[in-house]
């Protein structure tokens, strides 16, 4: 009875202004952007999550990213045989920000809060980056991501930890949750926590020597396969 009361008020009262907060942070930073959205920074970034230097190893593959955004995370990724950016605001994206999505060239599909419109092991390679925290119920979207990740196919993920809760970001993540949520189903490639950088370039230990200070802001990058 309580969970049911809890999904209603979840569904009409803090899901609308979720998404409200989400698109509301993405205007701002067209605005601020020039009418343009800036995504170069994922070509260094989102192969480094991989521990690789560029798309080679995404050839012929279908690759996804979950709780892609509007930048278009994937256009870097030229070797994919196709790119799809999952996230429950794409429609939204797609009326605002019109012209900067179809420059992409991805797929931009609308998942919900517990479906991802994507059949069983379609998924050759799954991104996804500062997303998981932005999830409601983790068990519910845990699972579609491993159903739609193909077996053999591989989870290359950044996940934010140890963040208080916002209205666009209702979960706090440990490493402990997103085991037992998420990686307990995979074989783990790379594994690695630094603490979160300095605001105007939050990765920057990622890619210096820099040791993890446990219960502090942070990041866990992982590669992993699923069974």
């Amino acid at each position: 009875m309580l969970e049911a009361i809890r999904k209603k008020i979840y569904r009409f009262i803090f899901r609308p202004r979720k998404c409200a907060s989400e698109l509301k942070y993405w205007k701002t930073r067209f605005n601020a952007e020039k009418g343009h959205f800036y995504n170069e920074h994922y070509r260094k970034l989102m192969p480094a999550m991989a521990q690789k230097t560029n798309d080679d190893f995404l050839h012929d593959k279908i690759v996804a990213d979950f709780g892609c955004g509007p930048r278009g995370s994937l256009q870097w990724a030229t070797a994919a045989r196709m790119r799809i950016g999952i996230d429950v605001l794409a429609d939204a994206y797609l009326e605002h920000f019109a012209d900067e999505l179809l420059q992409h060239n991805m797929i931009y599909l609308k998942c919900s809060e517990s479906a991802i419109p994507i059949p069983d092991g379609s998924i050759d390679v799954l991104f996804t980056m500062n997303a998981f925290d932005h999830v409601d119920n983790l068990a519910v979207m845990s699972r579609e991501l491993l159903r739609i990740l193909r077996p053999g196919g591989e989870l290359i993920a950044s996940f934010n930890l140890n963040e208080p809760p916002s209205t666009t970001e209702p979960q706090m993540l440990t490493e402990a949750i997103i085991d037992d949520m998420l990686l307990r189903h995979l074989k783990i490639r790379h594994r690695r926590c630094v603490n979160r950088g300095p605001a105007q370039d939050a990765y920057k230990y990622f890619f210096e020597e820099h040791d993890y200070t446990p219960g502090q802001p942070g990041f866990l990058w992982v590669s992993a396969v699923k069974k």
